[in-house]
């Protein structure tokens, strides 16, 4: 949107606003402070961090540095069309272009992204997997040390908590978004001493999605999904905040069941689970029926898994619905997720064991996915891939590390309207002036299903976009129009 023909610059800006803390408001945030602007970073949680911090298996980038298997943007691409679904197959004409440039957005500038957290920022993420719906490894996380999500969140929080022109404030909800002549022009929120407060300023929203408000916008939305226990904490989405001022949305209705929601056996009735990192399964992984059997590849996508085991699997009678599915892994597969699993080993969540104590039907099960590893016979289920798997000869004495998991609710595809620069739009897909919004608030890039890793690569790529649109908006209509 041209920012030539403006109204009267708005006077006394507190700065630009920033509403949430997990990677896209913190990608967006560093952003900024590239071009000296005041950034105030508001997060209603007591510490920041979002969902971004508990992400455990890693950021998509195709064509990286650190890639053995060749792969490309376009490869990317096509894989996100495929798992975007029928949303996407069915749009209009226009629509259907918007959201291909979203998903070009995000392909093409993966192998950046990938690149600026490497580089600049100094996260690990030379180790690479390849998570169900991807047709090349391409989701990056490190060597060793703490899982991807809290690495990435570390490492930018550690930047900007000495940048002079950032001003974080915990504990501060937003309660209103501000908007004069059709456009947005600040926030009122509710402090850490349950204060209304307001700020006047450009607005970018990286508020999050609404999977943990199952109550409020999961029942609204999705009803059938009731009695799902979450990866997220009980809270509402920022959605309807946005829609007040003229956001439109979309989506809403596809909201994300993960297939693998650890079933802690010391609180199986809990609402919010750990979740089971999809890079268990990329790393040769395989899922159980409580008779022992396989019955899905593990690397297909989330909604495929997932619907293998709402129809194959055993529900277990407890209050909320669960089912019975085990996680298995090796040696191999386990050796490469070292961190992962010393904290689910810690927990509880994962034992040690041997294929012998599992029994006989498991055992069987074993040595067919280890033959079919091993190119003697083709999988039933299409699986090609097997990480780092590397038992070849099931025995009794064989290691094997199990768990107990579930479908949780993770993550919402719906959200406010927004085109490749990140700027939310109206319902006739007009930019809102003054407004942006990147990660999980927003709506259409995704459809019906999100590839794994792509979560914290979408608020990587649109939060540094958004930073640089903003801070262009900022100088020009707030500081170079009023001579300050």
């Amino acid at each position: 949107m041209s920012t030539c023909a403006m109204p009267q610059p708005l006077a006394h800006p507190s700065g630009i606003i920033v509403v949430g803390t997990g990677l896209a408001g913190l990608s967006t945030a560093t952003q900024l402070t590239t071009h000296n602007v005041p950034v105030i970073l508001l997060e209603r949680a007591e510490r920041p961090g979002g969902n971004s911090i508990k992400a455990s298996s890693g950021i998509n980038g195709a064509g990286t540095k650190f890639q053995t298997v060749p792969d490309s943007a376009e490869e990317f691409y096509d894989d996100t069309v495929r798992s975007a679904g029928k949303p996407f197959a069915t749009a209009a004409n226009v629509e259907r272009e918007r959201r291909e440039r979203l998903i070009h957005t995000v392909t093409r500038n993966s192998k950046g992204a990938v690149d600026w957290l490497s580089d600049e920022i100094g996260v690990d993420l030379s180790k690479v997997a390849q998570l169900g719906g991807h047709s090349k490894p391409r989701t990056h996380r490190g060597e060793k040390g703490k899982p991807p999500g809290a690495a990435i969140i570390g490492s930018l929080l550690d930047k900007l908590k000495s940048n002079p022109f950032v001003d974080m404030r915990m504990k501060s909800r937003v309660t209103k978004v501000l908007k004069e002549a059709q456009e947005v022009v600040g926030v009122e929120y509710i402090d850490s001493d349950e204060k209304t407060q307001s700020l006047r300023g450009p607005v970018i929203f990286a508020s999050g999605g609404f999977a943990g408000d199952v109550r409020g916008m999961v029942a609204q939305y999705r009803p059938d999904l009731a009695g799902l226990p979450s990866t997220n904490e009980a809270r509402e989405g920022s959605q309807p905040l946005l829609a007040e001022v003229g956001a439109g949305l979309i989506d809403m209705d596809h909201i994300q069941i993960h297939p693998t929601g650890f079933l802690d056996a010391k609180d199986t009735s809990a609402a919010v689970k750990f979740l089971a990192a999809e890079a268990l399964r990329g790393e040769g992984g395989i899922l159980l029926l409580d008779n022992g059997a396989r019955f899905v590849n593990e690397l297909e996508t989330r909604e495929h898994v997932t619907d293998a085991i709402l129809k194959s699997a055993t529900k277990l009678d407890t209050d909320l619905r669960q089912w019975d599915v085990t996680l298995l892994l090796d040696e191999g597969a386990a050796s490469a997720l070292d961190t992962h699993m010393q904290f689910y080993l810690w927990k509880g969540l994962i034992q040690k064991t041997t294929l012998g104590e599992l029994g006989k039907s498991t055992l069987e099960t074993v040595q067919q996915y280890a033959d079919i590893m091993a190119g003697k016979q083709q999988d039933p289920y299409g699986r090609t891939a097997f990480g780092n798997w590397t038992l070849s000869d099931p025995q009794p004495e064989s290691v094997a590390y199990v768990g107990k998991v579930t479908p949780v609710l993770h993550f919402t595809m719906g959200g406010v309207l927004f085109n490749e620069q990140g700027q939310v739009l109206d319902q006739t897909w007009t930019p809102i002036r003054g407004l942006w919004a990147a990660g999980e608030v927003t709506g259409g890039l995704h459809g019906q299903n999100r590839l794994g890793g792509s979560s914290l690569l979408e608020c990587a790529v649109f939060g540094r976009i958004v930073g640089d649109q903003v801070a262009a908006f900022y100088n020009q209509h707030y500081v170079s129009d009023s001579g300050h």
